[in-house]
């Protein structure tokens, strides 16, 4: 389960709207081996594409050696869709390399008529696709 609070749900959120009709993408860094979403960082998506998202590579490089300095990891790494489901497609499964994050997307488009956008979790390991509940608080 992915424990998050409502203050890093709507920044996730907001970025997605703000980069849609792109696909938007970032991190949540936390301390190392908690578990715990704390430090945002949106990234910008090298593709600039509303079908793929790419991390730029020296972007990604500074941010691992950064997260590095402060002992802290991905504890959750996000993207959005834009004109489907918040589910990850085949390219995002073969591209999740961290099996201990939580993979966060964000639907910018109306796709199940349930509102304005979703909000899902998945734990992605060796390509295989687990989605997991959310738990939205309003503090640690």
């Amino acid at each position: 389960m992915l424990t998050i609070t409502q203050s890093l749900v709507d920044r996730i959120v907001a970025h997605a709207r703000a980069d849609h009709p792109d696909e938007a993408c970032g991190v949540v860094a936390g301390p190392a081996g908690t578990d715990r979403p704390e430090r945002f960082i949106p990234m910008l998506n090298a593709a600039r594409s509303p079908t793929f998202y790419e991390f730029d590579s020296t972007d990604l490089l500074k941010l691992y050696r950064e997260m590095d300095d402060r002992d802290e990891e991905p504890v959750v790494i996000y993207h959005s869709h834009t004109a489907t489901e918040a589910y990850p497609s085949r390219t995002d499964i073969s591209y999740a390399n961290e099996p201990g994050a939580h993979y966060v997307l964000v639907s910018t488009a109306d796709a199940d008529g349930a509102g304005p956008f979703q909000f899902r979790s998945f734990r992605i390991v060796e390509g295989e696709v687990t989605e997991e509940e959310v738990e939205i608080v309003s503090a640690y």
